[in-house]
């Protein structure tokens, strides 16, 4: 593994960079405040490739790696985590998630419009009564001459109130659980298919999150994406490939959180003398960068493990568990830097602690990533009963 950023992933950083200062910084603040999503920012991230990092050229992507998808949601999520998870659910979620499984036809047809940002992709996986147990969904999906039928419902579904195509998974043979399931391709338009509802959420604000319905939903038998029932393998895949990518964003979080408290400590002073001098503010500085660090370091190693392998967890569990957890902890001793101005909405500080808790609870929270982990430590032939 290459820690080193090439240098076309230097001039993408850059890029990035440069755009999310201009574009994103501006909203930053009323996406939160008024749950507001920017969808115009997706036509100009779509400009500049930053929506198809992994998509072909010929498909207006930037035929790039997954760390170079990655390096686009760290600098999005240094200014709005929000706009950063919303992009990760259309560029890998969605858009990846279809190129690796697509047929020529179904790259065509989608994926000019996901990679440009002229239509906002997502997934939709959750249900109701299957978070934690995905396998578990009950939406289903019967198979009615040229068409599928779809019914259920599908629960906090990211960019689920504003995507014009999602990645859905339902059951074609409910019987055979886990080898029963079956992916497709679902736009806006096709009848059957509602939004039953926004979600008002404690943080992640202004990257909306909705409720689901299809109600006879008819999808056309060409819009199965891979092979039926056989969806559970694109599933699987697509989490892994998710968990890898979007660790990106805590580690967003926390480049933020440093850089910000190493500024205030030096300019801050109390009791006569700036607190960067203080050593209970020093050990907080340390422990932020170490934190860091390590987080970067795991997410390139999974991005790395699932650019080679999409059928191993472990890498990917480790790298977004950890970093995660780290981005609430040095959210959190950054608004203890900043004290009384720290808690204050003045500040992005306790923003970016409410955004950050999210990533310990989507794409598996860290307690089924830690069995995820465990269970590939121990061996498939061991019983865990």
């Amino acid at each position: 593994m290459d820690l080193d950023l090439s240098p076309d992933e230097v001039e993408l950083q850059s890029t990035i960079r440069r755009f999310v200062q201009k574009e994103v910084a501006p909203v930053a603040d009323r996406m939160d405040r008024e749950d507001y999503f920017p969808r115009d920012l997706f036509g100009k991230l779509g400009e500049h490739g930053f929506l198809g990092p992994t998509i072909p050229p010929e498909f207006e992507g930037l035929g790039q790696s997954y760390r170079a998808q990655a390096l686009i949601l760290e600098e999005i999520a240094r200014v709005s985590p929000a706009l950063a998870l919303s992009v990760g659910a259309h560029s890998n979620l969605c858009a990846d998630n279809l190129y690796r499984n697509g047929t020529s036809a179904q790259h065509r047809t989608f994926l000019p419009d996901l990679a440009s940002g002229r239509r906002v992709g997502a997934l939709a996986l959750t249900e109701p009564t299957a978070g934690s147990d995905a396998v578990s969904l009950r939406t289903s999906a019967e198979r009615q001459g040229g068409h599928y039928v779809l019914n259920g419902s599908k629960q906090f579904i990211t960019n689920g109130p504003v995507a014009d195509t999602l990645v859905v998974y339902a059951k074609t043979k409910p019987d055979r659980g886990a080898q029963g399931i079956s992916a497709f391709l679902v736009t806006r338009d096709m009848p059957g298919f509602s939004v039953s509802r926004s979600l008002d959420k404690m943080g992640m604000r202004g990257s909306p999150t909705g409720e689901l319905a299809f109600q006879e939903c008819q999808v056309p038998a060409e819009n199965l994406l891979g092979t039926e029932d056989h969806g559970v393998t694109v599933m699987m895949s697509g989490l892994n490939v998710e968990r890898a990518v979007l660790g990106a964003i805590p580690v967003g979080i926390m480049a933020e959180c440093l850089e910000r408290c190493l500024d205030y400590a030096r300019q801050r002073e109390q009791f006569g003398k700036k607190i960067g001098h203080f050593q209970l503010i020093q050990e907080k500085l340390a422990n932020m960068y170490a934190l860091l660090e390590a987080s970067r370091l795991l997410v390139y190693q999974a991005l790395s493990a699932v650019t080679g392998d999409k059928r191993s967890h472990r890498a990917s569990a480790t790298a977004l568990t950890f970093a995660s957890e780290a981005s609430t902890r040095v959210a959190l001793d950054a608004i203890q830097i900043f004290g009384g101005y720290g808690y204050m909405r003045d500040y992005p500080l306790e923003r970016l602690a409410r955004d950050a808790k999210l990533l310990e609870i989507g794409a598996g929270t860290s307690e089924i990533r830690r069995l995820l982990v465990a269970r590939e430590l121990l061996g498939e032939g061991f019983d865990s009963n």
